[in-house]
């Protein structure tokens, strides 16, 4: 497994774990974040939409789909960019960089 597919499988691997925890658990991993416990369903369906979102990272991964790869990188940038713009607006807690 080449390194850029190592980075991908152990990021879809966390992607996964992050899903199981919105979906199973969201005060766990929204409570250091300041974010009160969630009453709506709506994070738990996105705890399952993001669990999908991880297991194509990992099969991405595991067949070494380099343009994946490729995709994958202005992807997160952009996430990083927007918490990042989350956090300066006061909207988020700066803890959301950590994600």
């Amino acid at each position: 497994m080449s390194r850029a597919a190592r980075s991908i499988l152990i990021f879809g691997v966390y992607i996964v774990v992050v899903g199981v925890l919105l979906s199973t658990a969201p005060h766990v991993l929204l409570g250091p974040l300041g974010s009160p416990d969630p009453q709506e369903p709506w994070i738990r369906v996105l705890g399952v939409v993001v669990i999908v979102l991880g297991s194509y990272y990992v099969q991405a991964a595991r067949q070494e789909v380099t343009s994946f790869f490729r995709w994958t990188i202005r992807g997160r940038i952009g996430i990083l960019a927007g918490f990042s713009l989350l956090v300066v607006a006061g909207q988020v807690a700066p803890a959301l960089i950590l994600f």
